[in-house]
Formats: structure tokens, C-alpha cells, sequence
């Protein structure tokens, strides 16, 4: 069985063409849609009367902290050289990927502070 996704929308009225409005109908427990203009009312197909799709991308290297550098806590490697200034010292951590399907990530931070380039692999 094929299921089709239905997506509200602005519904017009039938008889006079004026918007129709969402009103519910409280003793038998129904969505229903009302003009104002010429009183038509009509059950709705659908219980959904809005949908707000939120789309953001996040420039994850936007949100670290370049002082990230200079906590003792965070170990340090010479393997991953900086991709902007080529200085070989950089921190390194592991972090949730803001991006569903990539799970965790590793960041690195250049210790060169005139740098302070952040980046991924």
C-alpha cells in the first residue's frame, strides 16, 4: 500500500472562494475548517494545520574556542600538520557531529596562536 504524504497548505472555501480557517470541533473531537465569509465548514483530511521545517547549517569549526589551545587537558599531536600556516603542533579532540549521519568527528586546533586554524579529517 502506497502512503502519500500530505503537507498543510492554505485551503480555500468551495462556495465562495474566501480562505478557510482551522476550528475544532470539541464534541465529537474533529478538525474542522470554517469560512468566515459564507459559514461553509467541512471536516479536514488531515489533523496537521502547520509545519515548520527548520534547515540550519552549522559551521561546526565556527563554535570551537581557540583557546582550546592552552588547556593541558587536551592531548597534542605533531601527525596532523596545520593546513593554513603548516605548523606540525596541534590539539586534537573527539566530538559529536552535529550532522546525523557522521557520528563522531575529531577536530584539531593549530597551536600556532597567530594561526588558531581549526579544522577536520
Amino acid at each position: 500500500q502506497r502512503r502519500v504524504a500530505i503537507t498543510p497548505g492554505i485551503m480555500f472555501c468551495p462556495e465562495c472562494n474566501n480562505m478557510l480557517y482551522p476550528k475544532e470541533d470539541k464534541q465529537n473531537k474533529k478538525l474542522m475548517y470554517h469560512c468566515q465569509n459564507c459559514e461553509h465548514v467541512q471536516q479536514a483530511d488531515n489533523n496537521c494545520i502547520y509545519v515548520n521545517k527548520i534547515t540550519h547549517e552549522i559551521d561546526e569549526l565556527q563554535n570551537i574556542v581557540g583557546d582550546v589551545i592552552t588547556d593541558p587537558t587536551l592531548p597534542r599531536t605533531q601527525d596532523h600538520p596545520c593546513p593554513r600556516c603548516s605548523q606540525c603542533l596541534a590539539v586534537f579532540f573527539q566530538a559529536q557531529s552535529s550532522v546525523a549521519d557522521q557520528g563522531m568527528r575529531l577536530y584539531y586546533v593549530c597551536c600556532n596562536q597567530q594561526c588558531n586554524h581549526k579544522w577536520t579529517e
